[in-house]
């Protein structure tokens, strides 16, 4: 059978039928397009394009396709379940001297970033054998308490709800100014090797810092 005759079945769950429906619309107007520009990037008519978000429609597998595409999505991703159990994360705390992470983020749920918090001691050292290099850039805020962003031989104080993004190929390390410090940190990948994987934070030389362990 052409797939242009592929119908979704109508054993289909409700509710992620009406996902998707609501994934279209919600796409489209976030990109401020009316349904007569998304229906014209797709071939449809606008009145199709509407009875498809207002589930008057049956949606044909070749017309999610092209609306995916249309909406710099992956058919995947449109048609994707809801389920509960992949929404909530229980991260479990790794130590190093000085140093309390939280992985917030689950690996290869968005490539390239990871998400994680920090908490940061005076017991940390900082002296510059510490400061790592990695390539890329990061980004961080603090959450409670004053933080020492050392990078190189420049010192930066960030204060709490203040930000700080910074090459990662200068000489970096961040410390605790007066008392502990907590962080939201956004990293790459190559932040995420080193920081959260490859223990940046135990005292080593910076060379170390993206180094296998052992």
């Amino acid at each position: 059978m052409p797939l242009t005759h592929t119908i979704l079945p109508m054993t289909q769950e409700l509710d992620v039928d009406t996902l998707i429906r609501l994934r279209i619309r919600g796409l489209r107007q976030a990109r401020g397009w009316s349904l007569d520009a998304l229906a014209a990037r797709c071939h449809l008519s606008p009145s199709t394009l509407s009875r498809i978000e207002t589930g008057q429609r049956r949606i044909a597998v070749d017309q999610l396709v092209v609306i995916a595409r249309c909406l710099d999505t992956t058919l995947d991703q449109l048609v994707e379940s809801a389920d509960d159990s992949d929404v909530v994360i229980r991260p479990e705390p790794e130590h190093t001297p000085g140093l309390t992470i939280w992985q917030l983020s689950r690996e290869g749920t968005t490539p390239g970033v990871g998400v994680a918090k920090m908490r940061i001691t005076a017991d940390r050292p900082a002296g510059p054998a510490h400061q790592g290099v990695h390539p890329g850039r990061e980004w961080f805020t603090v959450l409670s308490g004053t933080a020492h962003l050392h990078l190189g031989e420049r010192l930066l104080v960030v204060k709490e709800g203040e930000a700080a993004e910074f090459s990662t190929m200068v000489p970096h390390l961040i410390s605790a100014a007066d008392g502990p410090v907590e962080l939201l940190v956004i990293l790459d990948r190559d932040g995420q090797r080193a920081h959260l994987h490859e223990g940046h934070d135990a005292p080593a030389p910076a060379a170390a810092e993206v180094a296998p362990p052992g």
